[in-house]
C-alpha cells in the first residue's frame, strides 16, 4: 500500500482494507451511509461488503450519469440521510465515480451543517482527479460544478481492484486526466506516457501516484484556485462546454473524452498565444488518436460553446480565462482568446481529426 499524505487527511492507494477498517473502528461513528450509484451498487459494493468488518451500512443508491448531478438527486439524498436518521456524527462513503464523490461529498458538507465523509472513487477518472482537492458541487443550468464547496475528505481510498469493473471507455476517460497532469507540470512522464501503446497493458497503481503528486502539489500551494490551481483547468474551459452540450444530445461525451478535445483546442490556443510549437500540438493529437474515437463539432454548435465558456466560474471581468502550455510540463494560467480564436481552435480540432484520427 502506497500512502499520500495531504495536510488534514491521506490517500491510500493499493491494499487499504486493513487501513480502512482501523479507520472505522478509531472513529466511531454513530451511523454510516455508503452512497452508490446503479452501476457501483452492482459492482463495487459487494467488494466493500465483503472486505469491510462494518457491516450495519446504510446505502442511498441514485442514477448513474452527469445528467442526474443535480439539485433535484441532492433533494433525494438528503431526504434518505434524515430518514435514515444521519447526524453530525455520522460518515458518509461516497462510493462511486467523480459524480458520487462531488455530490455525496457536497451532500454530506450541508446536511446538519456537515458531517463526515471519505471517498472511495472506483474510475480511473475520479481516483486521479476528484480524489485530491476538496472541490465539491453539483451542474446547474448546465454549467458544470457551478453550485458547490470546498471541503476536504477525512481519507481517500483507492484500489486499482475497482478498476477491473470499468469498461474500457471509462478507463480512456481517467487517462485523459492522467495526460493533462503530465502536459501542464511533468514533461519527463510525458515522454513516459508518449511510450504506452494500449491502456490494456498499463500497470495503473504504477501511474496513479506521480499523477496524485502533481495535483496535490498544486493544490496545496493554491487551495481555493485563486492562482496555480487553475493550472489544473488546462483543456477544460473548451472541454465542459464540449462535455455540456453533448449530453444532451444522442452522442454524450465522457468528461474525459470531452477534455481530450479541449486539450488539442486549448493546445492550439497555445501555440496560437503562447507561441508553443505546433509541431508540439501535432505531437499531442498524435497520442490522442492513439486511444480516443474522433468526435465532430458541429459548427452550428459554436456559439453555445461559447456561451457556456463565458458562465465558466474561472472568468474575471467579461473575459474567457484559459491556461495554456508552453513549453510542455509548464502552465500559464490566465490567458484570454477572443471568440474568433476559440471558433478557429474548434474547426483546428475538427480538420485534425480528419487527418490524425481513425473514425469509428
Amino acid at each position: 500500500m502506497q500512502t499520500i499524505e495531504l495536510q488534514d487527511y491521506h490517500i491510500l492507494i493499493g491494499d487499504f482494507w486493513n487501513a480502512f477498517n482501523s479507520f472505522l473502528k478509531e472513529r466511531g461513528y454513530s451511523k454510516i451511509v455508503v452512497i452508490v450509484d446503479t452501476n457501483t451498487s452492482k459492482l463495487c459494493l459487494p467488494i466493500l461488503r465483503q472486505k469491510s468488518q462494518y457491516k450495519d451500512f446504510e446505502v442511498i443508491q441514485i442514477h448513474e450519469g452527469e445528467q442526474h448531478k443535480t439539485i433535484e438527486t441532492c433533494q433525494k439524498i438528503w431526504q434518505e440521510m434524515m430518514k435514515k436518521g444521519m447526524e453530525r456524527r455520522s460518515l458518509t462513503i461516497n462510493l462511486g465515480g467523480g459524480v458520487i464523490g462531488d455530490m455525496g461529498g457536497f451532500c454530506a458538507s450541508t446536511f446538519k451543517r456537515g458531517m463526515d465523509f471519505i471517498q472511495m472513487p472506483t474510475t480511473l477518472l475520479s481516483q486521479v482527479d476528484a480524489s485530491i482537492g476538496g472541490k465539491l458541487g453539483i451542474d446547474f443550468h448546465h454549467i458544470k460544478n457551478s453550485i458547490g464547496v470546498f471541503k476536504n475528505p477525512q481519507a481517500v481510498f483507492i484500489s486499482s481492484e475497482f478498476l477491473n469493473t470499468l469498461p474500457k471507455r471509462e478507463i480512456r476517460s481517467g487517462f485523459a486526466e492522467i495526460i493533462k497532469h503530465s502536459l501542464i507540470a511533468d514533461a519527463e512522464n510525458w515522454e513516459y506516457l508518449k511510450t504506452i501503446k494500449s491502456l490494456e497493458k498499463v500497470e495503473w497503481a504504477n501511474l496513479l501516484k506521480p499523477s496524485l503528486l502533481i495535483k496535490q502539489r498544486i493544490v496545496e500551494e493554491d487551495p481555493f484556485e485563486n492562482g496555480i490551481r487553475k493550472a489544473l483547468n488546462f483543456g477544460h474551459t473548451i472541454g465542459h462546454a464540449i462535455e455540456s452540450i453533448a449530453l444532451q444530445s444522442d452522442y454524450p461525451l465522457l468528461h474525459g473524452e470531452a477534455i481530450a478535445i479541449g486539450m488539442i483546442c486549448e493546445g492550439w490556443l497555445s501555440h496560437k498565444i503562447l507561441n508553443f510549437p505546433l509541431k508540439k500540438v501535432e505531437e499531442i493529437i498524435h497520442f490522442f488518436a492513439r486511444f480516443y474515437d474522433a468526435f465532430q463539432l458541429e459548427e452550428k454548435d459554436y456559439s453555445s460553446y461559447i456561451e457556456l465558456m463565458k458562465k465558466d466560474k474561472k472568468n474575471e471581468n467579461q473575459t474567457i480565462n484559459f491556461s495554456l502550455i508552453n513549453p510542455i510540463g509548464n502552465a500559464i494560467i490566465n490567458q484570454t482568446a477572443n471568440q474568433v480564436l476559440i471558433r478557429e481552435s474548434l474547426t483546428f480540432y475538427n480538420n485534425s481529426f480528419g487527418k490524425y484520427f481513425n473514425k469509428k
